[in-house]
């Protein structure tokens, strides 16, 4: 019985399933979630989703309204979780990746535990766990899971729509060097299934506001430095500067992606004030640039070699001060 076969066991066996993902909620962390969500109920059994915090705007023309949030509903969430026999820990392996309030109740919680997740250096804390480092995405392990389990037949549109949302978002439109000969193989099978591909692009990237894009230009015109003998970009926002263009969660995504778009970059370094603290993104090309130590090591992050996050409590001009200065510790001079 391989790992897969073991898992859909234990969603035959559970008498009360909670699926769970990280905080700061993406397009792998909702697709994943909802796709295996439709892939239980497919399998005649029940489940519900747990997150911590809303997913982004461009995402809720998937339907969401099954997920219950922590930050709306802990009452409900924690009623849940401690009923549980079953947790899905979905695109996370460490218990503090779900905020404070749900990592107790992770912790707390006496059902077993299945991680499906890829990323480096996970936690010992599941019962089961899926930790494939090499996957596009964890909307790709579920996939696996589908069809490694027997189930291959059960893939629809319904289910297949979100995990495509899952791959393509964790990927950076197919962009990046996780994506491997699988991956397209896995696509291949989810357009079978029926999913309509142009439909997601067009909801997903076709959704700016007036906004989004002014914001998107201010950073860009007045925000944007660049480190010319590192082949670094990077961008820093306030609070006051989010709140004078009506900020909302997803406004400042495509920004990493549009630094490294600039001729010669190689690393791109986002970050923006909120609640006093600078949550920040990292974004790199290429093996030789690894952004994940730097975020690991000085920003109490991490994440994969060329896309990390990471956080800072001190000011937006301190913490630009702090990041030029490690800049020369972790990339190569250009010059």
């Amino acid at each position: 019985m391989n790992i897969y076969q073991q898992i859909e066991s234990e969603i035959q066996a559970a008498k009360h399933i909670v699926i769970t993902a990280h905080k700061s909620a993406d397009g792998d962390s909702v697709g994943s979630s909802l796709g295996l969500l439709y892939f239980i109920e497919k399998l005649g059994k029940q489940a519900i989703i747990c997150h911590p915090d809303t997913a982004p705007d461009f995402l809720y023309w998937l339907d969401t309204s099954s997920i219950v949030l922590m930050e709306e509903n802990p009452e409900e969430v924690s009623a849940q979780m401690k009923k549980a026999d079953l947790i899905f820990c979905l695109d996370y392996n460490a218990t503090n990746r779900v905020g404070p309030g749900m990592q107790a109740l992770l912790e707390e919680s006496t059902g077993k535990k299945i991680m499906i997740d890829h990323h480096l250096n996970p936690e010992d804390f599941p019962t089961l766990a899926v930790s494939e480092t090499t996957a596009s995405s964890t909307a790709q392990l579920i996939v696996d899971l589908i069809e490694q389990s027997g189930h291959l037949h059960l893939l629809d549109k319904k289910i297949g729509t979100p995990l495509y949302v899952g791959i393509l978002t964790d990927t950076g439109s197919f962009r990046f060097n996780s994506v491997k000969p699988h991956t397209h193989e896995v696509l291949a099978k989810i357009l079978a299934a029926g999913v309509e591909h142009h439909l997601i692009h067009e909801a997903l990237n076709d959704t700016n506001t007036e906004s989004r894009l002014r914001l998107q230009g201010y950073a860009m015109s007045q925000k944007l430095e660049i480190l010319y003998d590192y082949s670094v970009a990077i961008i820093s926002l306030s609070k006051e500067e989010l709140a004078k263009y009506n900020y909302q969660k997803g406004d400042t995504d495509a920004l990493a992606n549009l630094l490294l778009s600039i001729k010669g970059m190689k690393v791109a370094i986002v970050f923006k004030e909120k609640d006093g603290i600078m949550k920040i993104s990292f974004r790199s090309k290429g093996e030789e640039n690894p952004v994940n130590t730097l975020a690991k090591e000085h920003f109490d992050g991490g994440g994969h070699a060329n896309a990390a996050g990471g956080m800072s409590d001190l000011t937006v001009d301190e913490t630009l001060v702090k990041l030029k200065e490690l800049i020369p510790k972790y990339f190569q001079s250009q010059a």
